[in-house]
């Protein structure tokens, strides 16, 4: 009878090394048409500021600030198409339950 868990330990012991040994893609994060955001953090100083990573299609990368409070992106203009950016803010923003009231 205790051959079924040691039995359970070992399959997953080796299945954990079979997909650790397989290379992993990373997930894109949050995307909105051809801009994708990662890297997702709350500020330490103000609680309804997020900072991420937005990345387009392109290449192109930047980090912003976003205030979830009226949805305004710092900086306001970069390489990353600012519509599709706002977008992928305030998706942030709901998920973080920082949306405006």
């Amino acid at each position: 009878m205790n051959k079924v868990p040691a039995l359970a330990c070992v399959v997953a012991l080796l299945i954990s090394f079979w997909v650790g040994v397989l290379p992993v893609a990373a997930a894109p994060g949050l995307c909105v048409g051809p801009i994708c955001g990662d890297e997702i953090t709350r500020s330490a100083k103000h609680h309804f500021q997020l900072r991420m990573r937005l990345s387009d299609q392109l290449g192109h990368r930047e980090r912003i600030t976003v205030d979830c409070r009226n949805g305004s992106l710092s900086p306001a203009a970069g390489l990353v198409e600012r519509g599709y950016a706002a977008a992928v803010a305030r998706k942030a923003c709901r998920l973080a339950c920082e949306a405006p009231a």
